[in-house]
């Protein structure tokens, strides 16, 4: 009976709204950093061909952190909750890298130090994102049903790309109304620098919404209401235990988070030369391809297709709770994504490239939700929510830092055309799609 009365009650839209309206501001931040940051170290001096090895640091730092986030988040408890803290930590460092990061090259510093500066600045922007973003997914893991999940974590996933369009257009606009999109040799120009204030001024409002509005239970109530034995704070944790005790959906979605986190890694790295190849015929495997203002122009226009994939992803989230098999639902977006990336080499004209960006949206709108919401009813009654969504963020962390170390290889094999990879990266979601099929829906 009592575990009748203690069912996690349903939710309104609001407080649904509420608990993950802060993604919208950290998505902001995390969108201009995958927009810019090789743009940013280009400006500082980077060599063009060893930029794709900066890739390696935000999944680095994410498995790293986020594991930690979880685990301390689930015995913590304060006047403001157990995941709202790291929350508001998390988000008020991001804010101060934010506005020093975009600025390393305006520092009076040799072009040796700005670099030494970026890198440093990117480390602290990296983990304080990853703090700011794990408590949003914690969050839904902790206080909404199993009903309501796949709608909650949608909803997440709305936010998420909305805040990522923001992000993405950010330089753009602030450049159409006035604000310089040039600078000196080895400083970045205003536009970017205040799209980064902008953003941080957005992110640290959105999360003081969140911290104002919700309100999470105590380690007692979260006891009852997941129906353990005894409250997570007199618990201790055991990382390898949990591992060995994770519900097989936890490494079957782990399976399919690998092809679909690898293909997106690929995208990130190769998609401006892949564009500048198709659509502007550059030639990118001449030395002098990235001077070009062809290649240049090629990399304006990548910011718009990433605000396409976005927007696509935002549209697309609003059709996934409506799909009744949630496994239907995943697979279908990702073979729709894996058919987008086909699609890139073949097109040349930039407007029509709009047709596989946002078939890609669709699979990174799935990406975004659907592997959340399996694996948390998986670990309903388990206990530990945080330490296993930390854990589980290594199936997100691990594809990329693989798929960033062996990029190289695998484009020498495919001729050195970059294009080439984003074939690569349908096959990748392809197979995903595959792997879907072994996944569980429900684990007792």
């Amino acid at each position: 009976m009592n575990n009748q009365l203690k069912k996690k009650p349903d939710m309104g839209f609001w407080k649904l709204w509420n608990l993950s309206f802060g993604f919208f501001g950290v998505q902001i931040a995390y969108a201009l950093q995958s927009a810019n940051i090789s743009r940013i170290f280009a400006t500082l001096g980077a060599d063009p061909h060893e930029l794709s090895y900066f890739w390696i640091l935000p999944p680095l730092m994410g498995i790293l952190v986020q594991p930690i986030v979880g685990t301390l988040s689930d015995k913590t408890w304060t006047r403001f909750g157990r995941r709202i803290p790291y929350l508001f930590v998390g988000a008020t460092v991001a804010v101060l890298v934010m506005c020093l990061l975009p600025n390393a090259g305006s520092l009076g510093m040799t072009a040796g130090m700005a670099m030494i500066f970026g890198l440093t600045a990117l480390m602290f922007l990296d983990t304080s994102i990853n703090m700011a973003m794990q408590p949003f997914k914690m969050l839904v893991g902790d206080m909404v049903n199993e009903k309501q999940k796949a709608l909650a974590y949608s909803m997440q996933s709305f936010l998420c790309n909305a805040g990522s369009v923001v992000g993405f257009i950010f330089p753009f606009f602030f450049t159409f109304i006035g604000i310089s999109n040039i600078a000196a040799a080895g400083v970045v120009p205003d536009s970017v620098i205040w799209s980064f204030y902008v953003g941080a001024a957005i992110l640290i409002l959105c999360v003081i919404y969140t911290t104002l509005k919700v309100k999470e239970w105590n380690p007692k109530e979260y006891a009852e209401y997941n129906q353990l034995e005894k409250p997570l704070d007199k618990e201790k944790t055991n990382v390898f235990a949990l591992l060995r005790n994770a519900p097989k959906t936890f490494w079957t979605v782990g399976l399919v988070q690998f092809f679909c986190w690898a293909a997106f890694m690929y995208m990130w790295t190769y998609t401006t030369g892949s564009i500048a190849d198709t659509v502007w015929g550059v030639d990118m495997q001449l030395h002098s391809a990235t001077s070009t203002p062809q290649y240049q122009e090629a990399g304006n226009w990548v910011g718009i297709l990433f605000a396409v994939q976005a927007i696509g992803s935002v549209l697309w989230a609003v059709v996934l709770p409506n799909i009744r098999s949630r496994k239907m639902a995943y697979a279908l977006s990702l073979l729709l994504g894996g058919i987008g990336f086909l699609l890139v080499p073949y097109i040349a004209n930039k407007y029509l490239m709009f047709v596989p960006f946002i078939l890609i949206g669709c699979a990174w709108a799935a990406t975004l939700a659907m592997p959340f919401t399996f694996v948390t009813n998986a670990l309903e009654g388990k206990g530990h929510m945080g330490a296993y969504l930390g854990l589980f963020n290594g199936t997100i962390c691990v594809p990329q830092i693989i798929a960033a170390a062996l990029g190289g290889t695998i484009l020498h094999l495919l001729g050195s055309v970059q294009s080439h990879m984003m074939m690569a990266a349908g096959a990748m979601l392809i197979i995903g799609t595959f792997c879907v099929s072994i996944i569980s829906e429900k684990e007792k």
